[in-house]
């Protein structure tokens, strides 16, 4: 039987939704007000699940205290408070959506989890928004 350990966490991030291939009135008719070219900013709130086989020794799906240190580490300290289209590297090329944040997140903790666990990413944008990536 699996067991699936969520840690939840939040970070403050700016961004602009906006495709340099189209013009400014494409841009504005597909991202709206998500095109400013000011910027503007979420409170995104993000799950992390991983999902794996109940350690008979620990009682652990995996340690809380190390997902925890490696969401700080890997996520938060790389996004929090930060312009995603300007202080980071990962969206240079790429449009930071929030299914573009979510599959970045998933690569990022992939390689730093164990393969034997499942891992599956829950990005909240806003409470009503939100998006969520497996891998698949």
């Amino acid at each position: 039987m699996k067991v699936t350990a969520c840690r939840q966490t939040h970070f403050n991030a700016t961004h602009r939704l906006h495709n340099p291939n189209w013009d400014d009135d494409k841009n504005e008719k597909v991202f709206g007000s998500c095109n400013n070219p000011n910027y503007h900013g979420h409170n995104y709130n993000l799950i992390v699940k991983v999902k794996g086989d109940v350690d008979p020794e620990t009682g652990y799906v995996m340690d809380m205290k190390v997902l925890k240190d490696l969401v700080k580490e890997n996520i938060e300290d790389r996004y929090d408070h930060k312009n995603l289209y300007l202080d980071v590297d990962d969206f240079a090329d790429l449009n930071p959506s929030a299914e573009n944040i979510a599959i970045r997140i998933w690569n990022i903790l992939r390689k730093k989890i164990d393969p034997k666990f499942e891992l599956s990413i829950v990005l909240y944008e806003t409470e009503r928004n939100f998006v969520e990536f497996d891998g698949k």
